[in-house]
C-alpha cells in the first residue's frame, strides 16, 4: 500500500511543471457535426442555428434540409453549443469533449414552444439532466459516455457508473448487480436500442441482471437513460429499474480507429462511412480478455483464469423518410475454478463454468409527415449459462456433483406510433410481442441422500404480449403531465396485468420545480422458477410453480429540484413502494420470499401471497463538469421490509438503510501549443453504505445437507458491518494532429477494506465472504 500511494503521488505531481503552459494558443482543431430534429415528431429542423459559446471569432452554422449541420475548425478541448430555432425552446449542450483524433457527431432534439410567437421569450438556461425519453418526468437520470469514463471505479461500465446515483446501492463483492431503492437486482431490465435484451454481463446466469464485467463497451454508447421508479408506460416487465441504452452512429464521412490495452481486455474499434458520399455509417468493437491472452502465451500460470470476449456493432442508414439501424451484441465467458483444502492444499472441488449472450436486431423509423412517425423493431437474442462440477468423494476420487445448462432464445417484434397533435399534445401507442424458446436442465448432488437430484428438465416455448399508450400534455411552458397505461399477458399461464401510470412536473418559480409520479409495475419471474422440479424424500418429483402470477408494485414518488446556477442543482425525491402478489413459500411457518433473491431460481412451492414495502428519501447535489471540474454528492435513507407466509414483517435482505457517495474530479491542462494539447484528469469517489441483512447459519443442518442451510425462523435478524470504499482514477490525454493517446489508472478500493459482507458454509465450517479488495486497472488507448 505504501508503494502504491507513492506511485500515485509521483504520477500526479510529475506533470505539475507543465501547468504553466496552459495559456498557450492551440491550433489543433476538429470538426463537430450533427443532426437536429423535433423532439416530439422526429422531423428534421431546417435553418436551426448552432454556435460554439464563447468562440472568437464566432464559430456557427445552420442546419440543412435534412437537419444536418457542420462546424469546422473547432478548437480541441471542451466546448458548449447553443442551439436555437424559431418557434422552439433554446438548448445549451455543455461539456462536449473535442479531441484531435475523432470527429464529434451529435443528435439534438428541440422542444417546440407552447407559447404563441408574439409572446415567445427564449431562455437559454437548460436542464443538463434532461432525459432522452420525453415521456419521463421523475425518478430518471440521463447519463453520457463521458460520465461513464470519468467516474472513478466505473471501469467504463454503465452499470458500475450508476452506483453513484441516489437510490442505488452497488454490490460490495465486485459484481455490477444494482439494488434500486431496496429492491432485488432481479427487478432490473436492460434495453438496447429500445429492445429488451438479456443480461449483457459476462459470467452471468439466467435469472440475474448483473455480473463482474459488462459485455458492452461504453465507447459504443450514445447518451442513455436510467430509471429508478414510476417508469413511463412504454416500459413493462420491470420491477425496480430500467437501463435504456442507445448506441451511437459511426462517422459517416471518414474512417476512424481506436485500440486499447488494459488489465480487463485488449480491444479494437473501427467506424466509418458505408460508402463514399453516402450518409450511412458503421461502428464495430471487439474485446478479448487480457488474462486469457497471457495464459495462451504461457506467461501466467494459475487456476481460475477468466476468459471472455465480446463483439458489438451498429450499421446506420438514414433516408429521406426515416432511418434503418442494424445492431448486435454478443459475449462469451468461461472459467475453470479449483477449490483447495486450506490445510493440505489438495483440490477438493472442480467447477467448469460457461456463459454466453447475444442479440441481433433491426430498428426502423418511418416519418409520415412533420408530426407523425412509426418506430418498429425486430430482434433475436440468446442467453445461456452452464456448469459442470466435480467433488472429492470418500475414496479420494472425483464424482459428478452438478450439471446445469439453462438456455433461452427470444424472438421479438415491437412497433410504436407517435403523433404530435400540437405543441401541447403528443400521443404515443405501441405493442411488443416476444416468443421465448427455452431448454433448461440442471441436477445437483444431494449430500443428505447421496444422490443426484434433478432441478430442471424442460424445453418448449411461450409467448409474451405487451401494449401501452401515452398522452403528454403541456399546460404551459412550465407545467406538463404524462398519463399512460401499460398491459401485458403471459402465454405461459395466461395471466394478465393492467398498469396505469401518471406523472406531473411544474416549475413553481424560476429555477425551482416540483414533480410527482405514480405507477403500477409488474414483472414475470425468470422462467426456470416456473419449471423448477422438487424432489421429495421418497424420490418422487413435483413441479409446483407453473401457475405463478406476476409480482407487482405500486410506485409513489414526489420530488423537488432547485437550480442554483446553470451548472449547479439540488434534487430531493421521496418515494413509497407498495409490493404485492409477491411469490413466497407456501408454508405458514416460512419466511422465504423471492424479494430476497439476487439471482437464480428456487424449487420451493410458491404462491403469490407475499407483500413488501420500500420507502425512503434521496438527495442529489451535483455540479456539472464546467470550468475544468465537477462534483456530486448523493445520499439515500431508506427502509425495505417484507412479509412471507409466516405473517411477520421483517427487514429485507437488501435493507442497508443508507448509501452516501461523494464524487469529484478536476481536469488540468498541462500543455497547449500549436501541435500538442495534453491534459491530466484526477477523479475520486468515496462511498459509505449500510451492510446487508444476515441470517444465522445452521451449522449442523449445513453439514448434513452439504451446502449452506439457514435458521430461517431468524431470517435477516442482524445486519453486517457498514461498507466503505474509496476509488481513485488518473487519466492523461495527449492530443496531436489526428492522433490521441490516453493513459488511465483506475483503482477500486484504494484503502483495501475487507469488510465481511456475508457468511457461507463450506468444507465443514462457516466462512466469511468479504468485500472486493484493492483492484487496479491500467488502460492505454490509441485513437486515430
Amino acid at each position: 500500500m505504501k508503494n502504491l500511494t507513492r506511485f500515485l503521488c509521483l504520477f500526479a505531481t510529475a506533470f505539475l511543471p507543465f501547468f504553466a503552459l496552459a495559456d498557450e494558443i492551440s491550433n489543433l482543431t476538429q470538426t463537430v457535426r450533427g443532426r437536429i430534429v423535433d423532439k416530439d415528431s422526429r422531423a428534421p429542423l431546417v435553418g436551426a442555428n448552432i454556435t460554439v459559446i464563447g468562440s472568437m471569432p464566432l464559430i456557427g452554422a445552420s442546419s440543412d434540409i435534412d437537419g444536418e449541420f457542420t462546424l469546422k475548425h473547432v478548437p480541441v478541448g471542451r466546448i458548449a453549443l447553443r442551439v436555437s430555432s424559431i418557434g422552439y425552446e433554446d438548448q445549451t449542450i455543455p461539456n462536449i469533449q473535442v479531441t484531435s483524433s475523432k470527429e464529434v457527431y451529435l443528435s439534438i432534439e428541440l422542444l417546440e414552444s407552447v407559447m404563441q410567437m408574439s409572446e415567445l421569450v427564449i431562455n437559454a438556461n437548460e436542464n443538463k439532466a434532461e432525459l432522452l425519453n420525453e415521456m419521463a418526468l421523475i425518478s430518471a437520470r440521463s447519463f453520457s459516455v463521458e460520465e461513464t469514463k470519468r467516474f472513478a471505479g466505473s471501469f467504463h461500465d454503465p452499470a458500475r457508473m450508476v452506483g453513484a446515483f441516489a437510490g442505488v446501492a452497488p454490490s460490495p463483492v465486485g459484481n455490477n448487480d444494482i439494488v434500486v431503492r431496496g429492491n432485488s437486482p432481479k427487478g432490473i431490465q436492460w434495453r438496447l436500442e429500445g429492445i429488451e435484451i438479456p443480461n449483457p454481463n459476462h459470467f452471468s446466469e439466467e435469472g440475474s441482471t448483473g455480473g463482474p464485467i459488462n459485455a458492452l463497451n461504453s465507447a459504443m454508447l450514445s447518451n442513455s437513460d436510467f430509471f429508478t421508479g414510476a417508469f413511463p408506460a412504454e416500459y413493462g416487465d420491470a420491477f425496480s429499474g430500467v437501463f435504456d441504452m442507445k448506441l451511437r452512429a459511426g462517422n459517416n464521412e471518414r474512417r476512424e480507429y481506436a485500440v486499447s490495452v488494459g488489465a480487463l481486455g485488449v480491444e479494437a474499434a473501427l467506424e466509418g462511412p458505408l460508402y463514399k458520399g453516402g450518409r450511412g455509417s458503421y461502428l464495430i468493437n471487439y474485446r478479448y480478455s487480457t488474462l486469457a491472452l497471457l495464459d495462451e502465451a504461457g506467461l501466467v500460470d494459475f487456476g481460475g483464469i477468466p476468459k471472455y470476449q465480446d463483439l458489438s456493432f451498429k450499421i446506420f442508414m438514414p433516408g429521406k423518410s426515416g432511418s434503418l439501424s442494424l445492431f448486435g451484441l454478443g459475449g462469451l465467458s468461461h472459467i475453470i475454478e479449483e477449490m483447495e483444502d486450506e490445510e493440505t492444499g489438495a483440490i477438493t472441488e472442480i467447477g467448469d463454468y460457461n456463459a454466453e449472450m447475444g442479440v441481433l436486431g433491426a430498428t426502423h423509423t418511418y416519418l409520415f409527415n412533420d408530426r407523425s412517425y412509426l418506430e418498429s423493431s425486430v430482434s433475436i437474442s440468446e442467453n445461456g449459462a452452464g456448469y459442470k462440477e466435480e467433488g472429492l468423494d470418500e475414496n479420494g476420487g472425483f464424482h459428478e456433483t452438478g450439471d446445469m445448462l439453462l438456455r433461452k432464445y427470444t424472438l421479438s417484434f415491437a412497433s410504436s406510433f407517435s403523433h404530435k397533435l400540437s405543441a401541447r399534445h403528443k400521443l404515443q401507442t405501441g405493442v411488443r410481442y416476444s416468443k421465448r424458446y427455452y431448454d433448461f436442465f440442471a441436477k445437483f448432488w444431494e449430500h443428505k441422500f447421496q444422490r443426484l437430484e434433478t432441478d430442471q428438465d424442460e424445453d418448449g416455448s411461450t409467448s409474451h404480449w405487451q401494449g401501452f399508450v401515452n398522452w403528454k400534455y403541456r399546460f404551459t411552458p412550465t407545467a406538463a403531465m404524462i398519463a399512460g397505461f401499460h398491459s401485458m399477458r403471459s402465454g405461459l399461464n395466461n395471466h394478465t396485468s393492467f398498469e396505469p401510470r401518471l406523472s406531473l412536473n411544474w416549475q413553481i418559480a424560476p429555477g425551482q420545480s416540483v414533480s410527482a409520479g405514480f405507477g403500477v409495475h409488474a414483472k414475470l419471474e425468470s422462467l426456470p422458477t416456473y419449471f423448477a422440479i422438487k424432489t421429495l424424500d421418497d424420490g418422487s418429483t413435483v413441479q409446483y410453480n407453473k401457475n405463478l402470477d406476476f409480482m407487482k408494485a405500486r410506485h409513489y414518488v414526489v420530488g423537488y429540484r432547485r437550480d442554483f446556477s446553470q451548472n449547479l442543482y439540488l434534487k430531493l425525491e421521496a418515494y413509497y413502494q407498495d409490493l404485492y402478489d409477491i411469490p413466497v413459500e407456501n408454508d405458514p411457518n416460512s419466511s422465504f420470499s423471492l424479494l430476497n433473491l439476487n439471482e437464480g431460481y428456487t424449487a420451493r412451492e410458491l404462491v403469490n401471497e407475499g407483500t413488501g414495502k420500500n420507502y425512503g428519501l434521496e438527495l442529489t447535489i451535483e455540479r456539472y463538469f464546467a470550468g475544468g471540474y465537477f462534483y456530486m454528492l448523493t445520499g439515500s435513507l431508506f427502509e425495505s421490509k417484507y412479509k412471507a407466509m409466516d405473517g411477520i414483517e421483517r427487514d429485507a435482505y437488501f435493507n442497508g438503510n443508507y448509501v452516501a457517495n461523494v464524487l469529484g474530479g478536476k481536469e488540468f491542462i498541462l500543455r497547449q501549443s500549436e501541435k500538442v494539447r495534453s491534459t491530466l484528469g484526477v477523479n475520486m469517489k468515496a462511498s459509505l453504505m449500510g451492510g446487508r441483512r444476515g441470517t444465522p447459519i445452521d451449522l449442523e443442518g449445513s453439514m448434513e445437507r452439504g451446502y449452506t442451510v439457514w435458521h430461517e425462523d431468524q431470517a435477516f435478524s442482524f445486519k453486517y458491518d457498514d461498507i466503505f470504499y474509496l476509488n481513485l482514477a488518473l487519466d492523461y490525454r495527449l492530443d496531436r494532429r489526428k492522433v490521441s493517446h490516453v493513459l488511465k489508472l483506475d483503482v477500486q478500493n484504494v484503502t483495501n477494506n475487507q469488510t465481511v459482507v456475508e457468511k457461507y458454509f463450506d468444507d465443514g465450517e462457516i466462512k466469511p465472504w468479504r468485500q472486493l479488495g484493492l483492484l487496479p486497472n491500467v488502460l492505454y488507448t490509441l485513437e486515430f
